[in-house]
């Protein structure tokens, strides 16, 4: 016996109800028609009966179901928009490249690792094969044939050092013999300097020289010259007296201010030589220009006369006439004219004139060369009679 819906009931209300919670408007009015009509519900003007008779050959469940399948057909598909496929597209084919930028940056790193590797294997090889070429061909001579023992070992450094030891000796004794050598040449050197300074590169005997007995014969001698400055009061004094005499041309002394000065740009010095002497040249020195403290030589000597006096001290014999050149060398040598030879006991030197100073000249060094006579033999030349030289 079937169970007879109630009169007047439908399932419409339900599943309005249903609806209305999972679905929009438009879904719940489709779904609540197609319902109706599957739900034979009593229409107007249709008897109560026949309402009944076409609910009782559908269950509640079976509805349920049909309604349910009814909703998923009637749902539209989802739709895609086309700007969000186009992004996707765009980020995918960046994502791409720089997939494909790394594959290639990695493969062209392996590729040059690859290299480096095969180069440095090579080149290993190449300097292996060359080295046991090397050792195969020139073989180690100093290679020890045997290991030493510490004895041996100890002994070879006593002997080493016992050898150091005599090297050591010899360079000391090769020091001292260097040594005296140098000592040796140095007062060797310092002799001839000597010698030299003492000859002054003249090389030719002086007899006008107060060691060997010459003298200034003060009678027929210009004055000294005397400032009259009250600076040089003192000079009166003879224990304070800074003017040199005129003896101080025969010494060897020559330096800067020791000199024999007289007064104006004339005079004459009169030397007595040790001896009647065959006068053949005479040399006069002054300091060159740059040691005299003034920075000129205007004092020395520029024209002067030589002459030869004999015994009666008043016969003079003219034996020539020179410039002495301050320009040139400090030392001049002038050649006399005596011809022929004449011996005399005194030689005078008369200055002419000066390089410009005003006021007095200055001799420094006057020397007579020739050769000494005997004193009987006259005026002729019979050698050296062996005095002092």
């Amino acid at each position: 016996m079937r169970r007879s819906s109630r009169p007047g009931s439908t399932v419409t209300p339900h599943k309005r109800n249903f609806y209305s919670e999972n679905s929009n408007s438009s879904v719940s009015a489709t779904s609540a028609e197609s319902s109706g009509h599957r739900s034979a519900g009593p229409g107007p003007g249709e008897p109560e009966g026949r309402r009944a008779q076409g609910s009782s050959c559908v269950s509640e469940e079976q509805l349920d179901l049909l309604s349910t399948l009814d909703l998923r057909q009637d749902m539209p598909p989802p739709r895609v928009s086309k700007s969000f496929l186009s992004q996707l597209l765009q980020v995918l084919s960046v994502l791409f490249s720089l997939i494909g930028d790394v594959l290639v940056s990695v493969y062209r790193e392996i590729c040059t690792i690859r290299f480096l590797l095969t180069s440095v294997s090579l080149l290993s090889l190449f300097l292996a094969a060359l080295w046991w070429g090397l050792l195969y061909l020139v073989p180690l001579e100093n290679e020890p044939k045997e290991m030493l023992t510490l004895s041996e070992y100890h002994e070879r450094v006593r002997s080493q050092g016992q050898q150091l030891q005599q090297l050591q000796a010899e360079l000391v004794k090769l020091h001292k013999e260097m040594s005296s050598v140098r000592t040796t040449n140095s007062e060797r050197v310092a002799k001839l300097v000597f010698q030299r300074l003492n000859e002054d590169f003249v090389r030719k005997p002086d007899y006008a020289l107060s060691s060997v007995g010459a003298s200034i014969d003060l009678e027929k001698t210009s004055h000294d010259y005397e400032d009259r400055n009250t600076a040089y009061f003192w000079n009166r004094f003879s224990f304070w007296n800074y003017a040199r005499p005129p003896t101080v041309i025969l010494e060897p002394d020559v330096f800067p201010g020791n000199c024999w000065a007289f007064e104006g740009d004339q005079g004459q010095v009169v030397i007595r030589l040790p001896g009647r002497v065959q006068l053949s040249d005479i040399t006069l020195q002054h300091p060159p220009p740059s040691v005299a403290h003034t920075g000129a030589a205007n004092s020395a000597p520029r024209d002067f006369t030589v002459y030869g006096l004999q015994v009666d001290d008043e016969t003079e014999v003219f034996l020539g006439k020179f410039t002495f050149d301050v320009e040139k060398s400090e030392i001049q040598t002038f050649h006399l004219q005596n011809d022929p030879p004449a011996a005399f006991p005194k030689v005078k030197i008369q200055i002419l004139s000066n390089w410009g100073h005003p006021r007095f000249t200055c001799l420094y060094r006057v020397r007579a060369h020739g050769v000494r006579t005997s004193e009987g033999a006259g005026d002729s030349a019979t050698g050296d009679t062996g005095g002092p030289h």
